[in-house]
């Protein structure tokens, strides 16, 4: 069942997204060669605790971490560890924040170091492909509008967009309906509607876009070995637009 939201809820989910944004803030300071993820994650859940919030993903059907950590080839879900990050990696760090009963969730694609030209390009492509997206966020269009727009853009400038994952409505729950395609059809699908909270995360692959299961039954990663990138915004359907509830620029 697809809910709406009222004003009280919204606004925490709100306050939440601001934290949320916050620690993206502070990653992106201590990206550089050497750091681990886990010394990421380390830091996200100390964060959190500070502010008096808390990681929701973490013992989400057993999901040991506070977020999740992909690098290069991995799509989504990768595992933090204490491999030493190095020049040109890239880093997908994905959190779900719990504020008071109020949840947000973001994904942002970070270079360790310097990017060059086809490091840019990709992050850049897969940062537009979520702002198009969200522009199709109008109450009166249809999911499918949304996928369209990202697929239509991406694949046009020469990358491939994930099938096997979505983005979701949320709150009070991490996953809740609709999914949210990144692909499909333009006009087709649920409507979209005024108070309804959703993610859309576009993953974007510089190779194919179907993915394989690590051995930890989590990590999804290219099946050619190509890169992969993401950036996800919670938003709000809302009357005057689209309201990006985990924006970095507040």
């Amino acid at each position: 069942m697809i809910t709406r939201k009222s004003k009280r809820e919204i606004e925490m989910m709100h306050e939440a997204g601001k934290l949320l944004a916050s620690v993206h803030k502070e990653i992106a300071k201590r990206m550089t060669p050497g750091i681990t993820t886990k010394e990421i994650d380390d830091f996200v859940e100390s964060y959190l605790a500070d502010h008096g919030a808390t990681p929701e993903q973490k013992g989400y059907s057993g999901y040991p971490y506070a977020t999740c950590a992909s690098v290069n080839d991995e799509i989504c879900h990768g595992f933090p560890r204490d491999e030493k990050l190095v020049q040109g990696d890239i880093v997908t760090v994905d959190m779900v924040v719990n504020l008071n009963g109020g949840l947000a969730d973001s994904a942002w694609t970070y270079v360790v170091g310097e990017a060059d030209e086809r490091t840019s390009k990709l992050l850049d492509v897969t940062k537009t492909s979520l702002y198009k997206g969200i522009e199709q966020a109008m109450p009166g269009n249809r999911i499918g509008d949304i996928g369209h727009a990202i697929q239509e853009y991406a694949e046009g400038e020469g990358y491939s967009v994930v099938r096997d994952f979505t983005g979701h409505g949320i709150g009070p729950t991490i996953h809740e309906e609709p999914h949210i395609p990144h692909f499909g059809l333009a006009g087709k699908g649920p409507r979209l509607k005024e108070g309804m909270v959703v993610t859309i995360e576009p993953m974007i692959n510089e190779g194919a876009w179907q993915s394989k299961m690590d051995d930890n039954n989590w990590t999804a990663r290219t099946v050619d070995g190509s890169r992969s990138a993401q950036y996800e915004h919670t938003i709000v359907i809302d009357k005057n637009g689209p309201i990006i509830l985990t924006s970095q620029d507040d």
